[in-house]
């Protein structure tokens, strides 16, 4: 259980600001089924979220419990620096007709390939509990898009994302410096 909360938590601070939560908002609208929408973007996001946990799972052996810690670090450090980066307007998508299901299904998907939650989750799964690790991120982008769903693109717009945004930035430097200086025994 170690793993799924702090990747349910560090997915619920990322995804707010990230561009396959803007797509969910604009596809609700599109398609008129927030919930049909939202509930395949999360099977979107666990579907990269177990790629990623399978990759960190396959690496994981090769790593010292510092370097595990290191890349743990590694990855909230990149978090902070692009959580500072405005988010760019995802493709609406609008030549793509595969309707509700298929649409949000591939285009979040592709979308959130390489996105910081993606890196968390591979990062944590390197660290133990791969499948746990999976679970936690691919949870906290549902709730996420859940809401953004929900809200719509002009509801999911109006919020203070670019607040949000610093304050998870913010978090995931001081979490990141911590645990990287820790890895490498700077700390008393």
């Amino acid at each position: 259980m170690e793993a799924i909360v702090p990747a349910f938590l560090l997915a619920l601070l990322a995804q707010p600001g990230d561009r396959p939560a803007l797509l969910t908002a604009i596809l609700a609208d599109r398609f008129g089924r927030p919930l049909t929408v939202a509930l395949v973007a999360g099977l979107a996001h666990g579907a990269g979220s177990l790629l990623a946990a399978w990759a960190g799972a396959a690496v994981a052996p090769t790593l010292t419990p510092e370097a595990r810690s290191l890349l743990l670090a590694v990855a909230l450090l990149a978090g902070a620096v692009t959580g500072m980066i405005r988010t760019r307007l995802p493709s609406r998508l609008d030549r793509w007709r595969f309707g509700p299901l298929f649409t949000p299904l591939l285009g979040v998907f592709v979308l959130a390939l390489g996105e910081q939650t993606q890196f968390f989750t591979f990062a944590l799964a390197a660290g133990g509990n791969p499948w746990l690790a999976a679970a936690g991120t691919t949870l906290g982008a549902l709730v996420v898009a859940i809401v953004a769903a929900v809200l719509g693109e002009a509801g999911w717009s109006n919020l203070p994302l670019r607040w949000l945004r610093f304050a998870s930035s913010a978090l995931f430097l001081i979490a990141g410096t911590a645990i990287g200086l820790g890895a490498l025994r700077l700390t008393g």
